[in-house]
């Protein structure tokens, strides 16, 4: 797994370990908490890239290259 994909599912998991008494089990605390967090990331990185970046094509690759996907 991806260093920053892991490191975002650890975050996940001790929400979900922490904080899941407010959905009706711990693995949707975990599913929706680590869905969040991967939106997040990529809006940031959307967020941060100039115009010509910006495009579909120019976002898809920066978030692409951010997490290590091919």
């Amino acid at each position: 797994m991806n260093k920053r994909i892991k490191l975002l599912s650890e975050q996940a998991e001790k929400y979900a370990d922490d904080n899941f008494r407010g959905e009706p089990t711990w693995s949707e605390a975990f599913e929706s908490k680590f869905a969040e967090l991967i939106i997040a990331e990529c809006v940031q990185i959307c967020e941060q890239g100039t115009a010509t970046q910006t495009t579909s094509s120019g976002a898809a690759s920066m978030i692409k290259q951010h997490f290590g996907v091919e």
